[in-house]
């Protein structure tokens, strides 16, 4: 895990500087102005930091331009657009994800992102919780509270996943095993709680597998560990949420019983 080494406290002046305002040094437990605003559910860090260097952002009534500006504890009035910067309404919503798409907001090499299911909504500010690669599809969750989401996501406290996988060949039971006993791959140990089949034909099969975390491409890697390329992958469910009949590329917000069905997920 990355630890982040707080910001150095600003030198003393005897006069604060006109024009500017003066960090709020109040409280030893202070945060840049973009994560602050990032971490209130406003904007992503990156889009807050741009909102900073385009001076739409006011600390104690003064034009701030660095998006590392501390702020301590209480936070002091921040405005942003000549608004007071308040906390959002929350929301939290499911995506059935197509294929094909990059969960992402902005791609640099211009492909279509799961924004795109959002056109014409209206929807404020909303972030993806986890991700789905282009190749996958199914459900994804999106929000605009960072506590729920990180919550959801920590391995320790987030619910398992389901995926609905199609391989290119007919795993044996001694393979589902194996899967299930996990597998060293590029310095990460990649492991399956819970693998079946569902359906085989003469020469794929459909798989159901369940993760309790997920790396990177987990899936993916793991089976072609065992010589088995993915054909499809699917995200069915996440705990007790299931994707059901939403059509793909639809969206729906959850609902208190959504919020149950994920368990110590749920916001408090």
């Amino acid at each position: 895990m990355r630890t982040r080494r707080p910001p150095a406290a600003p030198a003393a002046r005897s006069h604060a500087s006109r024009g500017r305002a003066t960090p709020n040094v109040s409280s030893s437990v202070r945060h840049g102005l973009a994560r602050v605003l990032s971490k209130a559910g406003v904007c992503s860090r990156s889009e807050a930091a741009r909102w900073i260097a385009e001076g739409r952002v006011r600390v104690s009534g003064r034009i701030v331009r660095d998006p590392e500006f501390p702020i301590g504890q209480p936070a002091p009035p921040i405005e942003v657009d000549g608004q007071p910067m308040g906390a959002p309404q929350r929301l939290y919503l499911m995506l059935n994800k197509p294929r094909g798409v990059v969960t992402t907001a902005q791609d640099e090499r211009g492909r279509d992102t799961v924004y795109r299911c959002f056109d014409g909504a209206g929807l404020p500010w909303i972030a993806p919780v986890g991700r789905l690669d282009k190749a996958s599809e199914g459900l994804l969750l999106f929000s605009n509270d960072p506590q729920w989401a990180a919550r959801l996501t920590d391995p320790q406290t987030g619910p398992h996943k389901t995926y609905h996988v199609q391989v290119d060949g007919l795993p044996d039971d001694a393979t589902l095993a194996a899967l299930q006993a996990g597998v060293e791959d590029e310095g990460e140990f990649l492991v399956a709680q819970a693998v079946r089949v569902l359906r085989s034909g003469d020469k794929t099969a459909w798989l159901e597998v369940v993760l309790d975390e997920g790396r990177n491409r987990h899936i993916r890697r793991l089976l072609a560990a065992f010589d088995l390329q993915v054909l499809r992958l699917v995200r069915v469910a996440i705990g007790g949420l299931v994707l059901g009949d939403l059509g793909k590329g639809q969206w729906r917000m959850l609902e208190v019983s959504d919020q149950q069905r994920l368990g110590a997920a749920a916001p408090g």
